[in-house]
């Protein structure tokens, strides 16, 4: 019955518009047809328009009586508005009413319509922020939204009778389903396009470049009707290689945003003017533009029914998911015809009909809107309930970063269970994030019932849900459970956010016999070694059996075993070897993070690591590398030699790049700030006379840290003067 009754209002009001519509765009330039060649309206038109508009019907009567003697006697300056202005204070004059002068101006009278859709669209705002996307109504609500969004916008534009914004004649059933900013790949370049899925067609199209003042106008690049769609595997057609894109220039460009987001802040605070914060707003655009069109690595191959192929890249499984699945779903219902001319009306609609009106960046948030959240959010996979068969079953979570999805965790496999419990937690960076999304995967082992798309042979997806992040219940230090519920299958998590500035500060342990908390030279000095021994088992394990593990150091592993094995090796348990290598290989990975970013002191200390960062910002190469060594060698010995130690596992790891996709830059990026972060709360190289946010601070310092041990991955070897090489050379026989 809602369904109805929101269909009837969904009707109704779109009818509204569309005679609200007919009545303003001619009443502006509307004069007696001897002066003008601009379209004139007819006497039956007027009075259908008065007759259906409710805010003008009291006075259509008055209107159409006065009128029809009066058009052939039209002046050259007179137009209808004048006309329907002295009948509609004539009407008023009969129910005395008070300061008529104030109320009664053209632009006034004419608003009133275009006021109601204006107070229809809050209400449409607040009751689909409410609505659940599963509920059946939410589909008719941003419908009603976009009807409304479109009208209003289109109020004060400069346009030709607005027919070519109407997708097609009333009556057929070509309705937009989504549109979205994607990446197409074409000839080897990356191509910013505009996509969009209607009932019966797939839609790519680009914005075409406009002069000053001029309006939005889409170019058509191709389009496949959804019954000839066909989803390419690499079988099916010369596939491409997708252009990687080194994560060293994905991390410049993070970087850079993050520095011109500091400067608008800083010039926010200044009285320079609004032209220099316009135009980093711009430089701003352009890099953000430029990250998101250079970070999508995953593959969606679409091709029409003569095989020619097309491909997007895209960086969340979720929303390739999502894709496929409304166009299968469409396609079994889809019926299609368009002709040359259609097709030219439909891409002018689209710049009307569109839903995302601007590309996913951060600089285009309103100055109200919540950043998101930065820091570390700790989740707890506990079970999923609801599936039907026993299955392999695992998940994978999801979270928004500088405009775009990016995996952050994997669950184990949980095998032959309809009730999988993994109870499994993993710790998450947040970078301005709002989401997560959690997928659901099916483990398929036997190769005959693997999804061959794509190129790749790929798990199943049997579920896919998403939550907001909301700072509010966050902040809370407690645990917040929730369920997210998806195709019948129920999964129950527990979240936990800490800010950076909380969980990144190095805290001494009580417990001084233990190794977690403890200065590196006490441990050292207590096992009578050179390398504290949680590091070197850690990487002995490692290089045993997880060279070749993709994503080692930074896929999460499970918050769980890694407390576990710190408890080990805290307590000196003498079995922890036997845990170790029945333990996930990324659990172990964590641990030996968790141990440096736990040390109450960094291993290249709070004394040195300003200079640290002023050396590695040098720009004469000789000078840098001089200096560099010579702050290395000026570490503790024990830190020296651990830091030597782990530095030759962490090249040994990248010498695997190729298999567990792990270069010395995503290695710098991992362990940079686990070694370099002051203990301090304000650090040392921040500039107290320019007050930045604290996101914007840690950026520049993160990225300091990342460059600082990438400079040493990067050396083939680390001189050393004579009077250390005897040392050092004893020191790493550990």
């Amino acid at each position: 019955m809602r369904k109805w009754v929101l269909s009837g209002i969904l009707a109704s009001e779109e009818t509204y518009l569309s005679h609200l519509e007919a009545l303003l765009i001619p009443m502006k330039p509307l004069r007696a047809a001897a002066t003008t060649s601009q379209p004139m309206l007819t006497i039956q038109q007027i009075e259908t328009i008065f007759f259906k508009v409710p805010e003008l019907h009291e006075i259509h009567k008055d209107f159409y009586d006065a009128l029809l003697p009066r058009v052939q006697d039209w002046s050259h300056q007179q137009c209808v508005g004048d006309l329907f202005q002295k009948l509609n204070l004539k009407v008023k004059s009969t129910k005395d009413c008070k300061d008529q002068s104030a109320k009664n101006s053209l632009e006034t009278l004419l608003y009133k319509p275009v006021d109601r859709v204006t107070r229809s669209t809050l209400v449409l705002h607040d009751l689909l922020k409410h609505t659940p996307p599963s509920h059946p109504d939410h589909p008719l609500l941003q419908d009603a939204l976009r009807i409304s969004q479109n009208f209003l916008s289109s109020i004060n534009e400069e346009i030709t009778p607005r027919r070519q914004s109407m997708t097609v004649k009333k009556g057929e059933n070509r309705q937009l389903l989504r549109d979205r900013f994607m990446v197409e790949l074409v000839e080897g370049s990356r191509k910013l396009r505009h996509v969009f899925l209607f009932t019966d067609l797939l839609l790519c199209t680009k914005l075409k470049k406009q002069a000053a003042g001029k309006g939005q106008q889409y170019d058509c690049k191709w389009y496949i009707p959804l019954a000839d769609l066909t989803f390419q595997t690499i079988e099916d057609c010369e596939s491409t290689p997708i252009p990687l894109v080194q994560d060293e220039e994905i991390d410049a460009m993070k970087i850079k945003i993050s520095q011109i987001k500091n400067e608008i802040q800083r010039e926010k605070r200044t009285t320079k003017g609004p032209k220099v914060i316009e135009r980093l707003r711009k430089k701003l655009s352009e890099q953000e533009s430029l990250l998101l069109l250079m970070s999508p690595n995953m593959a969606f191959r679409v091709a029409n029914r003569n095989g020619k192929g097309f491909t997007f890249l895209i960086s969340s499984d979720y929303e390739r998911a999502e894709w496929r699945e409304i166009i299968r779903e469409q396609q079994k219902k889809c019926d299609f015809s368009l002709t040359s001319l259609e097709l030219q009306m439909l891409t002018n609609s689209c710049v009307k009909l569109q839903t995302v009106h601007t590309i996913p960046m951060t600089m285009n948030k309103e100055d109200d809107e919540s950043p998101g959240l930065y820091g570390f959010l700790n989740v707890i996979v506990h079970s999923a309930s609801g599936l039907k068969q026993s299955l392999n079953l695992y998940c994978s979570l999801e979270v928004d970063s500088f405009g775009y999805f990016v995996n952050k965790a994997k669950t184990r496999v949980y095998r032959d269970s309809t009730e999988p419990n993994w109870n499994e937690e993993f710790e998450i960076e947040l970078e301005g994030s709002q989401t997560l999304r959690l997928l659901c995967y099916e483990k398929c082992c036997n190769k005959t019932k693997q999804n061959k798309e794509d190129g790749e042979i790929t798990d199943k997806i049997m579920a896919k849900g998403q939550i907001k992040l909301d700072p509010q219940t966050l902040q809370n230090k407690d645990w917040q459970r929730t369920v997210i519920a998806m195709n019948g299958i129920e999964v129950k998590l527990s979240m936990k956010f800490a800010s950076r500035e909380f969980s990144l500060k190095r805290m001494p342990s009580r417990k001084q016999s233990g190794v977690f908390g403890v200065k590196i030279n006490v441990v050292t000095k207590r096992e009578r070694s050179k390398v504290p021994l949680i590091v070197r088992q850690c990487v002995e394990e490692i290089e045993r059996r997880g060279m070749e593990e993709v994503g080692i150091y930074r896929v999460s592993g499970v918050a769980t075993d890694i407390q576990a094995l710190k408890a080990a090796f805290d307590s000196n348990n003498k079995d922890v070897s036997v845990m170790m290598r029945e333990m996930d290989v990324n659990a172990i990975a964590g641990t030996l993070k968790l141990y440096f970013r736990e040390l109450p002191e960094p291993l290249f200390t709070d004394e040195l690591y300003p200079n640290f960062a002023g050396g590695i910002a040098l720009s004469d190469s000789v000078a840098k590398e001089s200096c560099m060594l010579n702050l290395l060698l000026s570490l503790p010995e024990p830190n020296l030699v651990t830091f030597l130690f782990l530095l030759d596992h962490l090249k040994r790891v990248a010498e695997n790049e190729s298999i567990n996709k792990m270069s010395l830059h995503n290695l710098a990026t991992v362990f940079g700030p686990t070694l370099l972060r002051p203990s301090e709360k304000d650090s040392k190289i921040s500039n107290s006379s320019q007050p930045i946010s604290m996101n914007d601070s840690w950026s520049l310092e993160v990225m300091a840290q990342v460059q600082v041990l990438l400079y040493f991955l990067q050396l083939e070897s680390i001189p050393t003067p004579d009077s250390k090489r005897q040392s050092l050379l004893f020191s790493t026989e550990v």
